[in-house]
């Protein structure tokens, strides 16, 4: 098994809290979320809290939006920490933090995901579904950023 680590960076020209609240409440992500859009039929059940630590979101789609589930495990004023499991098209555990750095009046954001893939995967993340990802984080901080940005 071996450890991956693919992040991507914006800079939001809004504060940090206003950011945090897009991020740390699920049903917000229907605004900048780049996977929202692959299954206009896409099955949303949200449990826990609305905001913040315990809040859950499970969702089942499509072949394209997949399923699977999150859980916020971490929320501070400058961090979000979710727990994601994915279930369908194929099992995967990973974690993906929200980092959010104030930068006077802006906010620099940056979006990791962190986990671990057998050989197999570490070959196919490498050649296909990093570059996949990387390109969903840069649509959805760009969707992240025209949200919050919004007066």
């Amino acid at each position: 098994m071996a450890e991956f680590s693919l992040s991507r960076s914006i800079r939001v020209q809004a504060d940090a809290a206003r950011v945090h609240g897009l991020v740390d409440d699920f049903r917000e992500w229907q605004k900048w979320s780049p996977w929202e859009g692959l299954d206009p039929d896409l099955n949303r059940d949200y449990s826990g809290p609305d905001r913040g630590v315990g809040s859950t979101y499970h969702w089942s789609g499509n072949k394209k939006a997949g399923e699977g589930e999150m859980r916020i495990t971490e929320s501070t004023p400058t961090s979000v920490v979710v727990d994601l499991q994915f279930l369908k098209p194929f099992k995967a555990s990973n974690v993906t933090t929200f980092a959010l750095t104030p930068v006077g009046d802006a906010t620099d954001v940056t979006w990791t995901m962190t986990g671990t893939r057998s050989a197999i995967m570490g070959l196919m993340g490498k050649l296909f579904f990093d570059k996949a990802i990387g390109a969903d984080f840069d649509k959805g901080l760009a969707s992240l950023k025209r949200e919050a940005e919004q007066v």
